[in-house]
């Protein structure tokens, strides 16, 4: 017996997996969109709108957007733009195949799924969550189904919800294959072996930028372990409000696939007082990493994960995270995906990168100081360029032609 006739028959017109167990409050949109934004917000609202209209799309310029300050704004916007960033065909989306509920993980995923309420807006009608809660089933299994060399893992359903709440079920698995192949690929593997390679990446980051902190992590012992669900969910898990991981996908989908573990990277490097302020061992140093404080300066963390990027390509690190390049599926297939749709999005962090520190000597920067500096560490600034971009960040973008 399937777990929809265990569960009943829903009140909607589907028969899903989910069924209404109650009422509940009016339905309602999960908050990042239908916002009103100040004069230079719609500037950027139009600057996005044109990119896409473009014949051919503007690639290049809708990462740099989708990088800048604000990320691509609003959710209207993302449902073209993010399609467009992962060379999605909206008209050659592939039919729902009759057996995905066969699959060898259809029960973990339907688990999952299950334990997924809190990723739905509060307000959500019941019968519309359960609608959705299928249709995420269904994401996550067509894509499976597609690709049997995949194999799911617990975290993937969060990636998949952000999609499905943003852009709708088809368009949703369109992304999540793409993504699949590529950005999440190591992740896909039946061992996590990759995935700990990935993970590898971090302390060598956090040890260029701030020696003193990783001697600290080192010797408490704490590992990487912390990390592991910020990356493999793409903060998805860890994150409560949708605005802000809504804008990190923004700005992973226009960046090379490895940037989450920049991000994760940062976040500590951010958080260098205090973890330094706690005692040198584990169960405390893990205690404080592992619990994201709500009012993170995403846009700076952003900004400087951009700079991290480029200041310290994979390629330099390779060797001190135990990793070459080719034996990593997700890196790889990276230089497939950009063959194919001749997408460069390491090129646009650079450019970024160049355009501010022009800025800066012109004196068309600000920096703004977040924290004061410890022994070694870096000064974390902000730098918000005041011209026509917006605010200023990044520039992600060739290094990947001079790693393969």
């Amino acid at each position: 017996m399937s777990l929809s006739s265990k569960k009943g028959k829903s009140r909607g017109k589907k028969k899903g997996i989910f069924k209404r167990k109650g009422s509940t409050g009016s339905s309602g949109s999960h908050g990042s969109a239908d916002l009103k934004f100040p004069s230079d917000k719609k500037h950027k609202a139009k600057a996005i709108q044109e990119a896409m209209r473009s014949d051919p799309p503007d690639i290049a310029n809708l990462r740099r957007l989708a990088i800048s300050d604000g990320g691509l704004l609003r959710d209207d916007l993302r449902r073209k733009a993010w399609p467009k960033l992962m060379n999605v065909n909206m008209f050659e989306i592939p039919p729902k195949p009759a057996n995905i509920r066969a699959h060898r993980d259809y029960r973990q995923v339907v688990l999952d799924v299950e334990r997924s309420m809190r990723r739905f807006p509060a307000n959500m009608k019941e019968e519309q969550r359960l609608r959705l809660q299928d249709q995420l089933v269904d994401i996550i299994l067509r894509v499976l189904v597609r690709h049997p060399e995949l194999h799911y893992y617990q975290g993937y359903h969060d990636i998949c919800v952000t999609f499905l709440l943003v852009v709708g079920e088809d368009l949703a698995f369109a992304i999540m294959d793409k993504l699949s192949e590529y950005h999440l690929r190591d992740f896909m593997d039946e061992s996590m072996d990759r995935t700990r390679h990935i993970l590898g990446y971090l302390m060598p980051i956090v040890g260029k930028a701030h020696p003193e902190l990783r001697e600290f992590l080192e010797r408490s012992d704490v590992g990487t372990i912390f990390a592991l669900s910020w990356l493999i969910t793409w903060y998805g898990h860890v994150l409560t409000d949708i605005r802000h991981i809504v804008r990190l996908y923004d700005f992973f989908l226009a960046c090379h696939p490895l940037m989450p573990i920049y991000l994760a990277a940062q976040i500590v490097l951010y958080r260098s007082e205090d973890i330094l302020r706690v005692e040198c061992e584990m169960t405390m140093v893990h205690h404080t990493l592992s619990r994201l404080p709500e009012d993170l300066p995403f846009e700076h963390l952003v900004s400087r994960a951009g700079d991290l990027f480029i200041q310290y390509p994979p390629s330099m690190l390779a060797k001190e995270a135990e990793l070459e390049f080719l034996s990593s599926t997700t890196i790889s297939c990276y230089e497939d995906f950009e063959m194919a749709t001749n997408q460069k999005p390491d090129t646009v962090l650079r450019r970024r990168r160049r355009f501010g520190n022009s800025a800066a000597q012109n004196g068309d920067v600000k920096t703004v100081q977040l924290r004061k500096p410890t022994n070694l560490a870096l000064k974390f600034a902000v730098w918000a360029i005041s011209a026509s971009l917006g605010a200023a960040a990044l520039a992600v973008v060739n290094v990947v032609n001079e790693w393969f």
